[in-house]
């Protein structure tokens, strides 16, 4: 029997009377009804806040959560020290007080944008990757059929010079080729399998987002958690040898030297694949190239600047010419030769608190003294934004050529990182998972950069420490320095950079060195090299490392990593 509701060519129906067409929903309750019995479900529960709007209107009304503690009331805010959705009852408590409260409206919004993002990674990266390696795979296998075809084509024709005497003998050898194509093929096969099992299980993810970013429901989209760094672990990349077919002499013994066949080997190299990213020049975009330290770096050249006073930072606009940063002005020099390019001065005429590059070559300064955040664009600079009751400090372009700053409050009480998208607020990053700070506050340099598995990391100059958060900006770890250090003096953080390796690269002020860490916070070694006064840094897209020398006003280029 059919079922009354979906009858007649799938027509919805009254969920109460069953019968009558839907022209009204309780976005409170989610039922469907007809106007006729709107009154009978409102008297059926007198407790419940029913919300009541046409049907047509249901799919665009937010379906608040339920709270857990307060049966039936309704969650319009969200707690973010304590990571849940909170009701009117319990903001009445003291439970919650002094927490940062946030509209779960507002927070439905950042969880969509952060789910949207990770499914254009998948979208845009990831799947990509794992297309680029069936193409590699099948590529392989073809060629492995085609000089398996030489090696035979070979023996069979050696295999004519000895008669019909060796007639067996050439095909137990041809029989020995087919055996190891099989071998090496069924382990590709079964390379290419589990690879395409990935890109499907990645397609169920984004199905998952899709479902998710296609529902009003805040606790589907608030419980849904993407996996997407399971898939940056992106497979081995099989590596086969192929036999080689040695001929023999036919004076000589015919069973020794007729021919023989070397054995052949599968291994799995680590990084023989990566995820694709943007890059900013030829030879990083390609893949990765796995690069050593060097025991002994080496200063490659050294930029005389030309300010009256302090040199501050340094920025690569390519591998030729890098913005430099001090007494009022921004300067553009030639690295191969050291000279001035151009000169361009801030709008206030004041220091600019520090520069950066974005990813199509338009140089972007903070202005502390008036609170602006400002790119420069044939020669002329245009505000992008004006803080209120925020000054800022540091600033880098990421890899979406998004920006991430650094910034205290007017009254040195605390301290975040934001990341615009043009003069848009997509994220801040300020409180740990306790609630607590994660930066100082005391208007000290805070200098940022993105890593490439998309850390964010901040050398906060007050806190004297290294602080790394992921791209949820979820605490990751603190780097305070290493004892000993080169001059027996505190861990003083200024400028930080990222290279090509996931290491990390900070100055250290009062030791006239640079640090470098890897990924996850463990020291590898120091720079020396002469420097001093060590401030800004950078790296070009060969990973050489500029360091700007603050008092002596000069940039030394360093190599410090060299080719595996």
């Amino acid at each position: 029997m059919m079922d009354p509701r979906t009858s007649a060519q799938d027509v919805m129906r009254c969920d109460l009377c069953e019968t009558a067409l839907v022209q009204m929903h309780c976005a409170t309750c989610l039922v469907n009804l007809c106007k006729a019995c709107v009154g009978e479900h409102f008297s059926a529960d007198l407790s419940n806040p029913h919300r009541i709007v046409d049907v047509k209107d249901r799919n665009s009304t937010l379906l608040y959560p339920g709270c857990t503690s307060h049966e039936k009331e309704r969650c319009e805010m969200y707690c973010n020290p304590c990571h849940i959705p909170v009701c009117s009852t319990c903001l009445a408590s003291s439970q919650h007080l002094g927490h940062e409260l946030l509209k779960v409206s507002d927070v439905l919004n950042m969880k969509i944008e952060m789910i949207t993002k990770n499914k254009t990674e998948l979208n845009e990266t990831i799947i990509p990757t794992y297309q680029d390696i069936v193409s590699d795979v099948r590529n392989r296998m073809s060629q492995l059929e085609k000089k398996y075809g030489d090696l035979s084509a070979a023996i069979t024709k050696h295999g004519e010079d000895w008669h019909r005497e060796i007639d067996k003998l050439v095909q137990k050898l041809k029989s020995e080729v087919e055996e190891m194509k099989t071998t090496q093929l069924h382990t590709l096969q079964k390379h290419l399998d589990e690879v395409n099992k990935k890109i499907s299980d990645i397609n169920d993810e984004i199905n998952s987002m899709d479902d998710a970013l296609d529902s009003n429901d805040f606790s589907k989209v608030f419980s849904l958690m993407p996996n997407v760094d399971e898939y940056k672990n992106v497979p081995h990349k099989i590596l086969s040898s192929l036999p080689k077919f040695n001929p023999g002499r036919i004076q000589e013994e015919l069973g020794k030297l007729f021919g023989t066949l070397s054995s052949i080997s599968v291994r799995s190299e680590e990084h023989g694949y990566s995820i694709k990213t943007t890059q900013k020049s030829p030879e990083a975009a390609s893949s990765p190239v796995i690069k050593q330290l060097l025991d002994e770096p080496q200063t490659v050249t050294t930029i005389h600047t030309e300010y009256s006073h302090n040199l501050y930072d340094v920025a690569c606009l390519s591998d030729e010419e890098i913005w430099t940063s001090g007494t009022g002005n921004m300067k553009l020099y030639r690295i191969k030769q050291g000279s001035l390019l151009k000169s361009i001065t801030t709008k206030t005429g004041k220091i600019p608190e520090d520069i950066a590059v974005t990813n199509s070559g338009a140089l972007v300064y903070t202005d502390f003294s008036d609170r602006t955040l400002n790119i420069v664009k044939n020669e002329e600079i245009q505000t992008v934004i004006t803080l209120q009751g925020w000054r800022p400090h540091n600033v880098c372009s990421i890899s979406s050529d998004d920006l991430l700053v650094t910034m205290d409050n007017d009254d040195k009480t605390q301290s975040k990182v934001v990341h615009y998208s043009g003069s848009t607020e997509k994220q801040t990053i300020q409180f740990d998972d306790q609630g607590k700070p994660l930066y100082s506050s005391d208007y000290k340099e805070k200098y940022i950069s993105e890593n490439r598995n998309l850390d964010i990391c901040v050398a906060d100059c007050g806190a004297t420490a290294v602080v790394v958060v992921n791209q949820a900006g979820k605490l990751r770890f603190r780097y305070t320095g290493r004892t000993p250090a080169p001059k027996n003096k505190p861990f003083y953080p200024r400028g930080i950079t990222t290279d090509s390796q996931s290491h990390i690269l900070t100055a250290d002020y009062y030791n006239d060195c640079v640090h470098i860490i890897d990924q996850d916070g463990q020291f590898l070694c120091y720079i020396d090299c002469g420097l001093s006064d060590t401030w800004g840094l950078c790296t070009d897209t060969n990973d050489n490392l500029f360091v700007a020398q603050c008092r002596n006003k000069q940039v030394k280029k360093i190599k410090y990593l060299q080719k595996n």
